[in-house]
């Protein structure tokens, strides 16, 4: 088990620039299923979770060059429209890669995907979707798609605005004949991005941005290049990090649109960030203190979809109210296992009761203590860690490949910073 050994009690200062956008590159690298032409991804982050998604594109006949952030992806022809059951336990989005299956080859098979155990994750909506557009779904503890004509356009209304539902129902319907409309769609940052990529790639979708979206489908996509938008989740946490450290960052490579909710929620825990277009800077020696409602109650901090306070944004932040003054509650709406990682922290020192499943009050400012800490799952581990860098002493951090997944270079970032890290693989 690879670790994260912290000494803890150090603020974050300096510099970093965020990477691209974890969300937003593993269904761009399943859109690339669609075309038989090359596609060139710039931007590309070089995380755990990435590298098991090219691993799909080749197990399935894909050819996949990387040169440093650029990636170049070529599906010329389909070996096999089966993804192996270690690639799809490994990978959640491998589900993204059954809508380029079906246009490709009429079929796909598959295995219940992977991913963070932060609760049911449904997948009803792709289900759904593809069933609406044409496709036949059977489950018999493997997942067989296929179709006895073409995908054909539909009107869908989600039961939820699923962000990978969303994603992957738009490439399917990026290839399907006529028209799709979609309501209650999921608009996040990186799935406007995804929607992008597939304009570029020659489909044609509108109400980019909105959560209605509007696809008339063509026959077939072609290759492009293109460059995957930054993370706003990573850089989200690295502010959150330096601020609990009583630090000063700056993060480059942003784009200050994506931060309106997330700005609010700094601002609730008495945290001023600039948003600047390019870049964000967090100011050291701040006096922190929690914000309450105008009639004196304890504020509330709930997640929801975009443009709403994201839920993978929600665990950097409760390790940041442990260093605030005050009382503050978190509703975490979404996932029903998120907040199991705070009896950690609660061992550590932090002054916090867990109401129910989906709720937590923080109380701060807490002193934290060293010690041996899980990575349940990417966000999770990445707020835990933050913990370390906060605590008296020495901490480890185990199974530091969760957060790998979805963090690039975290230990090099981190020592930029004057974290005193040490990363030890298995």
């Amino acid at each position: 088990m690879s670790t994260f050994e912290i000494e803890g009690g150090v603020p974050l200062r300096g510099t970093i620039r965020a990477s691209g956008n974890k969300n937003a590159i593993l269904p761009m690298i399943a859109a690339c299923i669609l075309t038989d032409q090359e596609v060139i991804l710039d931007n590309v982050p070089d995380i755990i979770d990435v590298r098991h998604m090219l691993d799909v594109i080749v197990e399935i006949g894909g050819k996949v060059e990387r040169s440093g952030e650029r990636v170049s992806i070529h599906v010329a022809s389909v070996r096999t429209s089966e993804i192996g059951q270690a690639l799809c336990n490994k990978v959640r989005t491998s589900i993204l890669c059954v809508a380029g299956l079906l246009h490709r080859t009429g079929s796909a098979r598959l295995y219940p995907p992977g991913g963070d155990v932060i609760g049911r994750r449904r997948l009803d909506t792709h289900f759904y979707g593809l069933m609406k557009l044409g496709a036949k779904v059977s489950i018999n503890g493997v997942y067989d798609f296929t179709m006895s004509g073409p995908l054909t356009g539909a009107e869908l209304f989600f039961d939820e605005p699923s962000v990978t539902g969303t994603e992957h129902i738009l490439m399917a319907a990026a290839v399907s004949r006529g028209h799709t409309l979609i309501r209650n769609a999921a608009c996040e940052p990186h799935v406007q991005d995804l929607a992008h990529l597939l304009n570029a790639m020659g489909a044609k979708i509108s109400g980019i941005g909105t959560n209605q979206l509007s696809v008339e489908g063509v026959d077939s996509l072609h290759g492009a290049t293109y460059t995957v938008c930054h993370d706003h989740i990573e850089a989200a946490s690295y502010l959150a990090l330096a601020a609990a450290t009583g630090g000063e960052i700056t993060v480059e490579g942003t784009d200050k649109h994506a931060y309106g909710m997330c700005h609010r929620v700094f601002e609730t825990l008495g945290v001023k960030i600039d948003l600047h277009d390019k870049h964000i800077f967090l100011s050291g020696n701040q006096r922190m203190q929690v914000t309450r409602d105008f009639d004196g109650a304890m504020p509330v901090i709930g997640d929801g979809p975009w443009p709403q306070f994201a839920t993978d944004q929600m665990s950097c932040m409760i390790t940041l109210a442990t260093q605030v003054e005050g009382n503050v509650l978190f509703f975490e709406k979404m996932f029903e296992s998120r907040l199991y990682f705070v009896d950690k922290l609660i061992g550590m020192g932090a002054a916090a009761v867990v109401c129910d499943p989906h709720r937590v009050v923080i109380s701060g400012k807490s002193r934290l203590r060293g010690t041996t800490l899980p990575s349940p799952d990417i966000r999770a581990g990445m707020a835990l860690l933050g913990a370390a860098l906060c605590a008296s002493g020495k901490s480890t951090v185990q199974n530091a490949n969760m957060i790998q997944r979805g963090y690039e270079k975290l230990d090099e970032k981190l020592l930029a910073l004057g974290a005193r890290i040490t990363h030890k693989p298995n």
